[in-house]
């Protein structure tokens, strides 16, 4: 049977101030990714899926909950938007192939152009992991500005919170820390460093990282870390039926952290709970990875970092290397802190 041909941008649409705002939208989609068979313009996408599991996940992205508009810019919005529902894909080792993009808007956000600059920032993360936005939805709101997006991905064999065995150990990549300390800085009236600011707009989903640790044979466990590393790896912990101790003195904080944070106490504090890194967090056996995390780092320009070790018991444990270990209640939560 002959597959349905992709819609292109440009597709007809019928008249109305909605349409044109989304005939204005579908320009800035750019080509369809491999596997979309139909792309925005039409009730549904059509995805073709070729014999592999799909991965599907949602993430919501509110205006004064996970961003201010006086910190980031439009497109950053909706890069940063997207780069979280694609980190999640990330998290299970699968490969992005399409997004969907819904906005509540306001009169005004909708004359002054603010979607264009959020589905053009969002397009941008799609195509930075090879997939592309295939459709969503507009609706008008009073505010504040909410972006919603779905993101579809296919995964060969993926990779699941459980999996962690006592004894085993627990890894990230990258440094951590950066996004909370932009953050700090914003809240107390001072602009962050150029590094921490990216950090925050920008996140990069660690895809091609995940894909590449997932063919190793060696991960036993991954989650991305957006509520930082405290709770996700209590995460991984509680679904593999164990404990695990964090390593205070490898925790390996981001430059610059140390001085907004005001020493490094307080930055491993931010690298534990704030949360917003969107690096990878994953269990392996013992000794398994120094196997290859030269050849990782080389690859990736990424450090990679033994932070714990998974132990009998339940929770997050941190041994600073100064008295006893004290238990860690967890990372960021939208219902126990204020939101930003």
């Amino acid at each position: 049977m002959t597959p349905t041909p992709r819609v292109r941008p440009g597709v007809r649409l019928g008249a109305g101030a909605e349409f044109d705002l989304i005939r204005a939208l579908l320009g800035e989609s750019g080509e369809p990714a491999e596997g979309v068979l139909v792309g925005p313009g039409d009730d549904c996408a059509i995805l073709d899926p070729a014999g592999s599991p799909w991965a599907v996940t949602v993430d919501m992205s509110v205006e004064g909950v996970h961003f201010r508009r006086a910190w980031i810019e439009l497109q950053e919005i909706g890069w940063r938007a997207a780069a979280t529902a694609i980190s999640d894909l990330a998290a299970v080792a699968a490969q992005p192939v399409a997004l969907l993009l819904s906005m509540a808007l306001t009169d005004e956000d909708a004359r002054e152009g603010t979607p264009a600059l959020l589905q053009r920032g969002a397009a941008e993360a799609a195509a930075f992991v090879g997939a592309s936005i295939v459709g969503g939805d507009l609706v008008r709101s009073p505010g504040p500005l909410t972006l919603d997006v779905v993101a579809l991905g296919r995964v060969g064999h993926p990779l699941l919170r459980e999996g962690a065995r006592v004894g085993g150990e627990l890894w990230v990549t990258g440094s951590l820390g950066g996004a909370g300390a932009a953050v700090a800085a914003w809240t107390a009236g001072r602009e962050p460093t150029a590094a921490h600011r990216r950090a925050f707009a920008r996140p990069e989903p660690r895809v091609k990282e995940a894909l590449w640790l997932a063919q190793t044979g060696h991960v036993r466990a991954l989650i991305d870390l957006s509520d930082g590393l405290a709770g996700d790896a209590g995460h991984l912990a509680a679904a593999s039926g164990c404990g695990v101790v964090l390593f205070g003195a490898h925790i390996p904080v981001a430059e610059g952290v140390v001085d907004v944070a005001g020493g490094r106490a307080e930055a491993v504090r931010l690298a534990l709970t704030a949360g917003e890194d969107y690096e990878l967090c994953f269990a392996s056996e013992e000794g398994a990875i120094e196997s290859f995390r030269a050849e990782f780092e080389q690859r990736f320009g990424l450090a990679l970092t033994l932070v714990g070790r998974f132990v009998d018991g339940t929770g997050v444990v941190l041994d600073s290397g100064a008295g006893a270990p004290g238990l860690l209640r967890g990372g960021y939560s939208h219902f126990g802190r204020e939101p930003a």
